[in-house]
């Protein structure tokens, strides 16, 4: 049994997924997470693939930008949130 019998879409595909998992989990900075997720939703069409669900993947490959572009608009709200809360802080320990 050689090595390459491993290397199919399957294997590489739960590769990816497990590390865009463990980037999302790991990594401190939200525009990392954000590139691992995109990592991970690669990873998980080929999966939908490999297993010959291709409308699903269809699917997922059209809502899976969506989803990313939504976590990157409540990224910045939340760092503006952030932003507000600290200036306001800053205010009171100056008065």
């Amino acid at each position: 049994m050689a090595i390459l019998d491993f290397i199919n879409i399957s294997t590489i595909s739960a590769a990816v997924s497990i590390i865009g998992a463990a980037g999302v989990i790991l990594l401190p900075k939200p525009i990392d997470k954000v590139i691992m997720f995109a990592l991970l939703q690669g990873g998980f069409i080929g999966m939908i693939v490999a297993a010959k669900y291709l409308d699903v993947a269809m699917a997922a490959a059209l809502f899976d930008p969506i989803s990313t572009v939504i976590l990157l608009i409540g990224i910045i709200k939340i760092n503006d949130v952030r932003k507000k809360k600290l200036k306001a802080q800053e205010e009171l320990n100056i008065a």
